[in-house]
């Protein structure tokens, strides 16, 4: 079997995988990636090009006023106080950093900032994700001390006994097994499950309909390698679906978020369900609990208009143009496209007006835009506008129990040594629901946290030696 030596070895070519190996690479490690798929980018490439950040000079030439303390604070709410504490400092102490280090990079940034899920003012930052992945894997190649092995997928972890640290992985390659042997351990990278049926059964099989959108080789490798060493879990009772999700729109991978503008989300009787407000996370929870787990948005040309198409979760205007959404002059002539019952439909938004101009609803608490921003708007200018709506299952938002120093934690509550990881294949971060831009954010933050984390773990001069 072949056998390759490396400073650090990164399992993972997404955003997590490459600011991995960039971190490492800069302090002069040689660095060893291994990409699964013969495409780099896997679910970061994918996502919605969001980013979290606070504090940034984008929110404050906006006049946009921000903190450490507001963003932990939102973190802890969404996630219902049951993220690990830990992490979210890990976060929120390196994320600005991380802004301006992207930044430095060359990383281009819409100037058009969002409030969106979990967000008490706009902290979404946003970029092309796939040229995001793309800027970090050339300024690894541009270090000299990065090499990327596609279509390779690691298999097992290695490591000489039980109590050893892991040295290791074996793989196959386009060439069959091979060995990589690290000086500094490993670092998962290896993205979610989402692509796999069985083991989002296992964990969430409520979501065992929805539509699943996630990276070609987001399987759970990692996890089940690290699982197989006595790696402990995290938020494996959190795996949710994104509200949005157009039910049979194969050519976006991504949601549209009407309702975070001041749209309605109405079931296939008519009704309204849930609070629009809430992270889409539980919306994904509240329209799987509805007929056909499918609804619409409901809106009507001011929202339509203040759409904006540098956010692709916000782009009504694309989304028009793909025919994806339904236009009618009235709301009896849209609820006869879409099929609902005419009456219920016009009820349904009268009811809503009236709780907008009374400042109350009482039906589901709905007091604002998102999370805390936003005044609600009547929904009542023609033309009016449906959006059909389902759960899509991007990202399990939920894995390998990991400390502060990205060490992955086995099932006693003890490092695994040689063993780091960051991105998807983590859990403890998110919690019961999730901030717009947190998981992309997460990645990049963590990835570097991780990097560091290896370089100066505790053995790894032994091991280099």
């Amino acid at each position: 079997m072949k056998v390759e030596q490396c400073g650090l070895l990164v399992i993972g070519g997404g955003a997590a995988g490459f600011a991995a190996a960039l971190e490492a690479a800069t302090a002069g490690i040689d660095v060893t990636l291994l990409e699964k798929t013969a495409d780099i980018g896997g679910s970061s490439a994918m996502s919605g090009g969001c980013l979290a950040f606070a504090g940034t000079d984008l929110q404050q030439a906006e006049g946009i006023e921000d903190s450490d303390d507001l963003l932990r604070r939102d973190l802890i709410e969404v996630g219902q106080n049951d993220a690990d504490p830990a992490l979210i400092d890990a976060y929120v102490s390196h994320q600005l950093d991380t802004y301006q280090w992207l930044r430095g990079l060359g990383l281009q940034f819409s100037p058009s900032l969002e409030a969106s899920s979990g967000q008490s003012v706009p902290r979404v930052h946003t970029v092309d994700p796939a040229d995001m992945v793309r800027l970090l894997a050339a300024k690894c190649r541009a270090t000299g001390r990065v090499t990327v092995h596609m279509s390779t997928g690691a298999q097992r972890l290695v490591r000489e006994s039980e109590t050893a640290p892991v040295t290791g992985v074996i793989a196959e390659g386009p060439e069959g097994p091979c060995r990589f042997e690290s000086a500094r351990g490993v670092l998962l990278a290896s993205g979610g499950f989402c692509r796999n049926a069985e083991l989002v059964h296992r964990f969430a099989p409520q979501y065992a309909e929805a539509v699943f959108v996630g990276g070609e080789g987001n399987v759970g490798d990692g996890l089940r390698m690290a699982w197989k060493l006595g790696a402990d879990m995290r938020d494996m009772a959190y795996i949710k679906g994104t509200f949005g999700k157009h039910p049979t729109d194969e050519l976006n991978n991504h949601s549209c978020l009407a309702v975070y503008k001041g749209a309605i989300a109405v079931n296939q009787d008519g009704h309204r369900f849930v609070d629009e407000s809430i992270s889409y996370k539980l919306l994904g929870d509240a329209v799987m609990r509805q007929p056909y787990h499918t609804s619409y948005q409901i809106f009507d040309e001011p929202i339509f208009q203040s759409g904006d198409d540098r956010v692709r979760i916000l782009d009504f205007g694309r989304r028009m143009e793909e025919g994806l959404i339904v236009k009618a002059d009235t709301l009896d002539a849209l609820a006869r496209q879409i099929e609902l019952p005419a009456e219920t439909l016009r009820d349904t938004v009268a009811r809503y007006n009236r709780f907008v101009d009374e400042g109350h609803d009482p039906e589901f608490g709905r007091e604002t835009l998102v999370h805390r921003q936003g005044e609600l708007r009547r929904i009542e200018t023609g033309p009016f506008y449906a959006y059909p709506s389902t759960a899509a299952v991007f990202g399990t938002y939920c894995g390998l129990r990991i400390d502060a120093q990205m060490k992955v934690i086995d099932v006693f509550g003890e490092p695994i040594a040689g063993l780091h990881a960051a991105g998807e294949v983590v859990g403890g971060f998110h919690g019961g629901a999730y901030m717009t831009g947190s998981a992309l954010g997460k990645a990049v933050v963590f990835g570097r946290l991780a990097a560091r984390s290896a370089m100066h773990a505790e053995g790894a001069a032994a091991l280099a030696h």
